[in-house]
């Protein structure tokens, strides 16, 4: 697995950097997951995300994953990328690019990469809404961070 296919960054993603480090003669699908900030959650209108992240653990968090889908699809090439700082309504927060000989195989590891993130990379999103905001905690947001958010100490004793 190639580490640098996998990274955070503070700039606009540039979807294609990612499709290029998957690309691959023997690749017959590339599936690309593109997450966007989106206007309304749960009935309430987002005017924007704030996303934090311990950028070290996180980016070998990202190449754990990539590793768990080579070992779960035969023959995958994975990249990803997440994005830190403010980002406004439409702005892209994450892409996965997956290429496999098949489609069904590059479907599903998308799929799965995107949910993993949620569950194991220190990634931390704060929403900005018209009344207040709020730290929503882990990406699955079970855990809330409205007191403090981690801090490298703490991730690395979890």
């Amino acid at each position: 697995m190639k580490e640098k296919q996998f990274w955070i960054t503070d700039k606009p993603i540039d979807i294609n950097e990612c499709v290029e480090k998957v690309t691959r003669a023997e690749a017959g699908a590339i599936n690309t997951f593109i997450g966007t900030v989106r206007e309304f959650t749960k009935g309430k209108k987002t005017l924007y995300l704030e996303y934090q992240a311990y950028a070290s653990m996180a980016e070998k968090k990202l190449v754990q994953i990539g590793e768990e889908i080579a070992a779960k699809w035969e023959n995958t090439e994975t990249a990803i990328v997440h994005r830190t700082g403010r980002l406004d309504i439409s702005e892209i927060a994450v892409v996965i690019a997956v290429s496999t000989p098949h489609r069904n195989d590059a479907f599903d590891a998308s799929r799965y990469a995107i949910e993993r993130i949620k569950e194991i990379v220190p990634i931390w999103k704060k929403e900005h809404w018209e009344d207040g905001t709020l730290w929503m905690g882990d990406q699955k947001e079970k855990n809330s961070y409205e007191e403090k958010l981690p801090t490298e100490e703490d991730m690395r004793n979890d």
